[in-house]
């Protein structure tokens, strides 16, 4: 091959690995832009007043002294809007019928409207749930709901597509009792509400509240890490001696194939069957615990990672150079001692980087634990506990949020929360299995 084909070629491939990584940065940026950009809204937004009280009343954090003197001036704002309430629900009855009867759904949009804006009025009983005592705590759920109560949507079907439209409310009230709550709710909500930028960094501690209405992720966060590294503690040192064994004690034979095989096989199935296995072996048939537990879902997670961590270990064990294990067994070490000193120490950078690679799979896996450990809600799991009762988990409970939530929409900001923080956990796991790595492999160079 001539030297100018070879450089064209050479520049030809440099180019488009450079675009395939470039595109991937895309993709990657792509993928996890939003769920880091909306997910970061858990941790950091603009909280009203009413935030800063459910802060008080349920975790016991805050300044109550301030809180309690924004929160006497919001009320002297919303008096206003409860006298406009109060004056047309008395003026109701006394409007002729056909303007009552059209009046009457609106009004009760209104006021159902405003009661989950500002909350329960002054005076009347608390209500049973969490989720309404309080009005709106974030100032996005403020702004969509003031248009829900300003507007009506409809459907325009004029041009034959039909199209939603929004229908102002303030002309149907215009010469009413309640006609001076309209404008009280565009020109005074900062009053009403006393906006001020918020940042919770106990959405990672604390825990929910009435379904995470409220609250944080912290029984979710700490069950996902006892699952990850309960997980890991089992399949670690199991990995680890199977991969020596094939790659220094195994004999090439039937045997060995049938083995590898069986390995490669388990690497294969998918997530919920080890799921049902783990339901099936170690819950029904074993009986490790009562039911759900941590321990049932960390022995299923281990069984799903231990193919990972044979493989990783086997390829690093591998890679060593066989000078080594020549040169140490010259100089009279028997063969389990140079696989300790000389092999293990040697492939270290390549186990440890499957280690941590297993355990963010671990961390991220739904399947195997909706059977065997997880629950929807619970409290935080005490170490005491871990063998027999259920806990929370980031993976679980984002999907059972996103899907089977009766509010999915109030809860946004918790799901992404959520998603963004599991994220993070993996992509710092796989950062960390890099840097150990290179600092691994710097000290055995020496």
């Amino acid at each position: 091959m001539r030297m100018t084909t070879r450089k064209l070629l050479d520049r030809a491939f440099t180019a488009a690995a450079c675009f395939a990584v470039g595109l991937m940065v895309l993709f990657l940026l792509f993928v996890l832009g939003p769920i880091f950009g909306k997910g970061a809204g858990a941790y950091v937004f603009t909280g009203t007043v009413e935030h800063r009280r459910m802060m008080i009343d349920q975790f016991g954090r805050g300044d109550e002294a301030r809180v309690a003197a924004e929160w006497a001036g919001a009320q002297q704002a919303r008096r206003p809007i409860y006298d406009a309430l109060a004056a047309f629900e008395k003026e109701l009855p006394q409007l002729p019928a056909a303007k009552r009867k059209a009046l009457k759904p609106a009004f009760k949009a209104v006021r159902e409207g405003v009661a989950v804006l500002l909350g329960p009025e002054p005076g009347e009983p608390l209500p049973a749930l969490t989720r309404k005592m309080y009005g709106q705590t974030r100032w996005e759920k403020v702004q969509a709901k003031v248009t829900d109560i300003l507007f009506e949507e409809t459907w325009d079907y004029s041009e034959g597509a039909g199209k939603k439209v929004l229908v102002p409310r303030q002309p149907m009230f215009e010469g009413t009792a309640l006609a001076p709550l309209f404008p009280l709710l565009q020109t005074d909500l900062t009053a009403l509400l006393r906006p001020r930028l918020t940042f919770y960094p106990g959405f990672l501690t604390d825990v929910s509240v009435d379904a995470h209405f409220f609250g944080g992720i912290g029984p979710e966060l700490l069950g996902t890490i006892y699952l990850a590294l309960g997980a890991l503690l089992l399949a670690v040192p199991f990995g680890i001696i199977a991969a020596v064994y094939f790659q220094e004690y195994a004999k090439e034979g039937a045997v060995l194939t049938f083995l590898r095989t069986c390995v490669n096989t388990l690497a294969g199935v998918p997530s919920v069957v080890f799921g049902l296995f783990g339901l099936a072996f170690f819950i029904n048939t074993m009986h490790v615990s009562p039911g759900k537990s941590v321990l049932a879902g960390a022995l299923t997670l281990a069984l799903l990672v231990l193919p990972t961590v044979i493989r990783s270990s086997e390829e690093a064990i591998a890679a060593v150079p066989r000078s080594y294990k020549e040169g140490a067994m010259a100089l009279g070490a028997g063969q389990w001692h140079t696989v300790l000193t000389v092999i293990l120490p040697a492939a270290l950078p390549g186990i440890l980087t499957g280690i941590v690679i297993s355990m963010g799979r671990a961390a991220g896996e739904t399947a195997p634990i909706i059977f065997t450990a997880a629950v929807s809600v619970g409290k935080l799991v005490n170490p005491a506990e871990l063998l027999t009762q259920p806990t929370p988990a980031l993976s679980w409970n984002l999907y059972n949020l996103c899907t089977e939530h009766e509010a999915v929409d109030e809860i946004r900001h918790v799901q992404y929360g959520m998603a963004a923080t599991l994220v993070l956990i993996v992509l710092v796991l796989n950062l960390t299995a890099i840097l150990i790595r290179a600092r691994v492999a710097r000290r055995l160079k020496g």
